[in-house]
C-alpha cells in the first residue's frame, strides 16, 4: 500500500521503489514543483503529480549528512577568518594614510 505524504521542506524521504533517500528543499505551490536533493548532492525538480505517484516513506536524516556539511562550512569559516585578518592589517595602513590626508587638508585652510 502506497503512503502519500505532503512534501515538506527540510524533511527526508525514502523512495521505496528506487531505494533512494532525499530531502525536500522547497515547494513551489504556484508552479506545482517540488525541489529535492539526493544524498549524493544531485538536485532535481518534480511536479506535484509525480510526487504523489511516488511510494514514499518518511525517514531520518542520513548518518554523516550533517557532519560532512558542517565540516565543509567550518573549513570555509577558517579561510574567511584568515582573509579578514589580512584585510584588517591593510585597513589599518589605509586609515593611517587617511589621517595624514585629513591633516594636510586641515592645514590648507
Amino acid at each position: 500500500m502506497s503512503r502519500e505524504y505532503a512534501p515538506t521542506p527540510g524533511k527526508w524521504y525514502e523512495n521505496k521503489e528506487e531505494e533512494e533517500t532525499f530531502r525536500v528543499l522547497s515547494v513551489d505551490e504556484d508552479d506545482e514543483l517540488v525541489e529535492i536533493e539526493y544524498v549524493d548532492g544531485e538536485i532535481e525538480e518534480l511536479d506535484l503529480d509525480t510526487w504523489h505517484e511516488l511510494d514514499l516513506e518518511l525517514t531520518e536524516e542520513p548518518e554523516g549528512w550533517a557532519d560532512s556539511q558542517e565540516k565543509d562550512d567550518d573549513d570555509d569559516d577558517d579561510d574567511d577568518f584568515d582573509d579578514d585578518e589580512d584585510e584588517d592589517d591593510d585597513d589599518d595602513d589605509d586609515d593611517d594614510d587617511d589621517d595624514d590626508d585629513d591633516e594636510e587638508e586641515a592645514s590648507d585652510y
